[in-house]
């Protein structure tokens, strides 16, 4: 078979996951949406809305109040777990609430990112290209994952990418953003924690021991929770890498049917 065959194959294969709705008839629908089912009401729903407004709480405290700073960013987050279990336990799962977990994590650490610009200046452009990069590669992912019919974004076939596929597995997940999370709060401490762990609890020891209570347990916590941030950031760009390589082959595939279809049309 010709390459344009398989390309035109692959093309027919791809369905979308729902039927398409008009805009103005979705509008519409969820202006008449009753209290029996409002999923603007979902309670997965309102687990993001109570994210988004300890996330803004935490972002008024961030400048003067770290220990606020601290537990209501960490509370925003720990939330992020059980928003996708009350969804699968309730029925109540949408694209709505998909998206809305989806910002609610981008804002929420875009925001951290750049709060560590201002508190580490000559780090600043490393920061915004993480900013960059994380935005980025979820809204391609995110845009390859609707492009080719996927009913969630967390659904990647090992054949496209067996790194993504097992990245998106809840636990694995859970932890890589976790500790990727942790460790940017760990450089949000370290500009308030200046005390290291020998004088904080009267530790005297040699060797590596030595050498790590010399430190703040704000800076070995960022030590501990680097190599996780690393791990995800390179998630992030083989992410990225897959959902452009998606999107090409769909755009490929759509130009070999196109092409095919104006032949049929002389012959």
């Amino acid at each position: 078979m010709s390459s344009n065959g398989v390309r035109s194959s692959g093309l027919k294969k791809r369905r979308p996951s729902v039927d398409i709705v008009d805009a103005k008839v979705a509008v519409d629908l969820a202006t008449a949406q009753t209290y029996s089912e409002n999923v603007f009401l979902f309670v997965p729903n309102l687990i993001g809305y109570t994210r988004v407004i300890l996330a803004a709480l935490a972002l008024h405290y961030m400048s003067y109040h770290p220990k606020y700073c601290t537990v209501l960013y960490c509370i925003s987050c720990l939330l992020d777990a059980f928003d996708g279990h009350a969804a699968r336990a309730l029925g109540q799962s949408s694209k709505f609430g998909a998206v809305l977990d989806m910002v609610t994590d981008r804002c929420t650490t875009s925001c951290l990112l750049c709060y560590l610009t201002s508190a580490y200046p000559e780090w600043a452009l490393g920061f915004q290209f993480l900013i960059t990069l994380d935005f980025s590669s979820h809204y391609m992912h995110m845009n390859s994952s609707l492009t080719t019919g996927s009913t969630s974004h967390k659904q990647v076939d090992g054949d496209v990418s067996r790194l993504l596929q097992r990245y998106y597995d809840p636990r694995t997940l859970f932890i890589v953003c976790a500790g990727n999370e942790l460790f940017y709060i760990a450089l949000y401490l370290m500009k308030w924690v200046h005390v290291p762990l020998s004088e904080s609890f009267g530790i005297t020891a040699d060797g590596v021991a030595g050498y790590i209570v010399s430190y703040t347990w704000a800076e070995v916590m960022a030590m501990a929770f680097a190599p996780i941030c690393a791990l995800k950031n390179f998630v992030n760009v083989v992410q990225l890498w897959k959902a452009s390589k998606v999107l090409v082959g769909v755009d490929l595939a759509e130009r070999a049917k196109a092409r095919e279809e104006q032949l049929l049309k002389k012959h």
